[in-house]
């Protein structure tokens, strides 16, 4: 009788959105993937390029819609790498920027199951590039900070260090915060940062949808509501936002 073999669990960060910004590591690893599971902020066309029977499970996790619990996730992961598939856990961005590839690389280990990690390109970078706002300039900004916003500065449940982000000389980078913007902005003048510096919201990165709506860290709530910005989003604030670097030469995903 042959022995069982395993198999192992590939994570993919997708990048923000484009196709195009997928990695060529992460493009063939979907090729060679008996199942893929994605969720709804990997760049999606990508699966049209894995193999003929191949398959394709929806994990997302989509804000006030359909939710896949991050242990059932896991077990998926378990139940077929453990079977002897080759599986790739498919995800928008990076892996392990806010993106919970370090819980599920965690929980193989624990299986036994081989894991490894093909890192994407995080929007938190992405998007301001996008939007034409470097995260660093020479001569305003040497430094960047990438927070989540998932809940405000009030909330008891953040564990982000508000005041010195306030305090800080740094660009501001918020990811999953557009829903707490008002509260967001309103902490961070509160514990000192200039109400005037200038911030913006990029909504859906590196898609045909891609909106910037810029202003100051006091106009920006109001600004981003009467524009109806709704996630995927992400909120850059910094001296940085205040350059004109004029526009971008369209990306693949938002050529006509």
């Amino acid at each position: 009788m042959g022995t069982a073999t395993t198999g192992q669990v590939i994570l993919v960060g997708g990048g923000p959105g484009d196709p195009d910004l997928l990695t060529v590591g992460g493009l063939r690893a979907l090729r060679e993937a008996d199942v893929v599971l994605y969720d709804h902020l990997a760049p999606l066309t990508c699966l049209e390029e894995t193999k003929a029977g191949a398959v394709l499970i929806d994990v997302g996790k989509i804000p006030r819609g359909c939710q896949t619990a991050q242990t059932d996730i896991n077990a998926l992961l378990l139940e077929h790498a453990g079977s002897g598939a080759n599986v790739v856990r498919f995800k928008g961005g990076d892996p392990f920027v806010l993106g919970r590839g370090s819980e599920e690389w965690l929980a193989c280990a624990a299986a036994g199951i081989p894991v490894r990690v093909i890192p994407g390109v995080s929007s938190a970078i992405a998007g301001p590039e996008l939007a034409g706002i470097p995260l660093t300039h020479r001569g305003l900004t040497q430094n960047f900070s990438v927070v989540s916003g998932h809940v405000g500065p009030e909330h008891p449940a953040t564990t982000v260090n508000w005041d010195a982000l306030a305090k800080s000389s740094g660009t501001i980078v918020i990811l999953m915060g557009v829903a707490h913007l008002q509260e967001i902005c309103a902490g961070l003048i509160n514990r000192g940062l200039d109400a005037e510096t200038p911030a913006a919201v990029v909504a859906k990165a590196a898609t045909s949808d891609q909106r910037v709506i810029r202003g100051t860290v006091a106009s920006l709530p109001d600004i981003a509501a009467a524009a109806n910005i709704e996630p995927p989003a992400l909120i850059v604030i910094g001296a940085v936002v205040g350059l004109d670097l004029g526009p971008a030469i369209p990306t693949t995903a938002t050529k006509e």
